[in-house]
This record gives C-alpha cells, sequence and structure tokens, in this order.
C-alpha cells in the first residue's frame, strides 16, 4: 500500500457487543490492509461463530476505498453490509474489515430496525476500540538550556507536541515529532522563544498514531 497522505483507521482490533429486542450483535473489527487479509479475517469470525443466525461483513482497503465489499449474509438485502460499510465511511475509516454476528431473539426487527442495527454496531465498536490518525510526521532535534526547558515544555504541551526522548548533557536535547507539513510555525516559535538561540537537527521522518477524539472523525 502506497502511504502518501494521513488517514483514519481504528487504534486496535476488538469486538463490541448490542443486545437489541433480544437479538446479540456482535462486531468484531480488524484493521485489514489487503482485501486477502480481510477475507481471512471475515473466514475466521465467520468460523468462530459458524451457529450464528448472520455473519455480514463490510470493509474497505486503501486510501481512497479503493477496494470495498460488503454482505448482507443471508439478512434482506441492503439492510446489513451496506450500512456497515457506510457507517465507516461516514467515520473515514481506511483499512478496515468488520464483521457484525447475529444471533436472532425472536423478534424481527423490520428492515429499518436492522438497518439502525447493523449500522450501530459498527459505530458502537469503534468507539469502543478508539480511532487514530495515521500521520507522517518529523522528527525535530534541538538543545536548550537548563533553565529554559520549563518554558519550552509548557509550549509543547500547549501546542500538543509531544516530548519523544530527552537527553541530559550540558543542555537538554528534545527529540520531537510534528507533522511534515507543518514544521515551519514550531521551528518559528521556538525560535523565537529562545531568542534566536537554537538551532534544529532533522531525525527520521516516519508515520506516527494520533488519538482522536469520538465523534470528531468527519473534521479530520
Amino acid at each position: 500500500m502506497s502511504e502518501k497522505e494521513n488517514f483514519l483507521t481504528i487504534k486496535e482490533n476488538g469486538t463490541g457487543e448490542l443486545i437489541i429486542k433480544k437479538s446479540r450483535f456482535i462486531a468484531n473489527i480488524a484493521r485489514t490492509t489487503t482485501t486477502d487479509a480481510a477475507n481471512d479475517f471475515i473466514q475466521k469470525i465467520s468460523k468462530k461463530y459458524r451457529d450464528a443466525s448472520h455473519n455480514t461483513f463490510a470493509y474497505t482497503i486503501g486510501l481512497n476505498d479503493d477496494q470495498v465489499k460488503e454482505s448482507d449474509n443471508g439478512e434482506p438485502s441492503g439492510t446489513a453490509g451496506v450500512p456497515e460499510l457506510k457507517a465507516l465511511q461516514l467515520m473515514n475509516l481506511k483499512n478496515v474489515t468488520v464483521v457484525v454476528t447475529r444471533y436472532f431473539g425472536g423478534i424481527k426487527l423490520g428492515a429499518g430496525g436492522l438497518i439502525r442495527a447493523y449500522s450501530n454496531s459498527v459505530t458502537n465498536v469503534v468507539e469502543k476500540v478508539g480511532v487514530i490518525k495515521r500521520v507522517l510526521q518529523q522528527e525535530l532535534i534541538f538543545s536548550v538550556p537548563y533553565n529554559r526547558f520549563d518554558e519550552v515544555d509548557h509550549y509543547l504541551k500547549q501546542q500538543k507536541i509531544f516530548i519523544a526522548n530527552t537527553e541530559y548533557g550540558a543542555d537538554v536535547k528534545i527529540h520531537i515529532f510534528v507533522n511534515d507539513d507543518q514544521q515551519a510555525k514550531p521551528k518559528e516559535d521556538l525560535t523565537n522563544l529562545l531568542a534566536g538561540q537554537v538551532t534544529f537537527t532533522n531525525g527520521e521522518k516516519r508515520y506516527n498514531e494520533i488519538p482522536v477524539e469520538a465523534n470528531n472523525y468527519h473534521e479530520q
């Protein structure tokens, strides 16, 4: 997979469960970067819950929803897989597969009820496992005198820039990661804060995972 831009995905694999009118809806979700991985996950969960009424699923692979697939697995057409896929897409999630298992409880939900149940099952499990933003970041390394460290630390916390490492010698050497396309502002701010007495060195460039607050996915 080509990683040319930042994107949202789930923080970790996990499971969530809802009881709706006596039916059990068990949602299993996983990160998957290929269709093979998605299909393997679907088969694994379907085998685990092979005694269930239905094992429905949806997946989206690629940063532009390049490969998507959904299945109602015997539920009325359009009431399970499609709402699951739409739920993933509304949250802007990439490279994710979800399997929602249903154990029928004896009470029919109707088409609208099923759509809500399967959609809510996906939203519920995503909120449970959490969402991260995969962001390409540049490591910046710079040194400050001990008596200026608290000021710098305060600024970094205000900007939600976390110190990755500190080394203590004649001065304090600080390692931070900033978004690759947003290096100018922290460099300028720190230069002003330290009255120009600072030099930045570039370290490694890597994708880091930044937590995203719930219900804020559409703004990312």
